[in-house]
């Protein structure tokens, strides 16, 4: 993960925006392809805006966004001590079962949003919220029934470096499975955060981290989510 230090905001506490740019196209199975594609698009870096300092144990991780066609396409390098998730299909509580990259995206102009994970091999939790009222009575309920995306909503791919201690996420999500339809997303805006539960085995507690600033340790927190506007070059 090269030059972490250099991608941190300048004004920290403020909620990212960044202009998501077309891609050229490439080899989205192959790592080092993925890698060079995404070489300059706009950092964001996972932080814990909630603490004064970072939590001991905490792992770096940056995240970078571009778009093809109509579909957003995310990449994740997350530095991890111990790669694990016990899920093995789709649609598992992944947060209680290990490493996690998350990511939360809505359009700007509806209330409805997605919550979708992947986990290091490859394993995913889709999740679609009507509203933040949704997304309150699931947790208070715990319960997911109402929630689940069967199929396939997006695409992603995985790759484990154990010797580097380092996990990439690739994902293609088309704007229909957020915004509920394939029209052109150039030019429009959508709301975002990307998060993270960093888990090690014999420890209770994941280590969380978000690309938002946000004042308390709650992914839903959509004030504090960053704005993405798609362009060209």
């Amino acid at each position: 993960m090269q030059n972490m230090e250099l991608c941190r905001a300048e004004q920290p506490g403020l909620s990212p925006a960044i202009r998501c740019e077309l891609l050229p196209a490439f080899d989205r199975t192959d790592l080092e392809s993925v890698r060079r594609a995404f070489q300059s698009a706009t950092p964001c870096l996972l932080q814990q805006a909630w603490l004064d300092e970072e939590a001991p144990g905490f792992s770096p991780g940056v995240v970078r966004t571009g778009w093809r066609g109509s579909s957003l396409l995310v990449f994740a390098e997350l530095m991890d001590t111990d790669i694990f998730n016990g899920a093995t299909k789709l649609n598992q509580r992944t947060w209680e079962l290990g490493d996690v990259f998350e990511m939360l995206l809505r359009s700007a102009e509806k209330e409805s949003y997605v919550e979708f994970h992947v986990t290091p091999h490859n394993q995913r939790l889709q999740l679609r919220f009507a509203d933040g009222r949704a997304a309150e009575r699931a947790r208070k309920m715990g319960s997911l029934e109402d929630v689940l995306v069967g199929g396939e909503a997006f695409h992603s791919v995985t790759w484990i470096e154990d010797r580097m201690c380092r996990w990439y996420v690739y994902a293609e999500i088309p704007a229909v499975a957020v915004c509920g339809s394939n029209e052109s997303i150039e030019n429009s805006q959508w709301r975002f955060s990307f998060g993270r539960y960093d888990c090690a085995r014999g420890v209770k507690e994941p280590i969380i981290s978000s690309t938002s600033p946000h004042a308390k340790p709650d992914f839903h927190r959509q004030h504090e989510w960053g704005v993405m506007t798609f362009k060209i070059r």
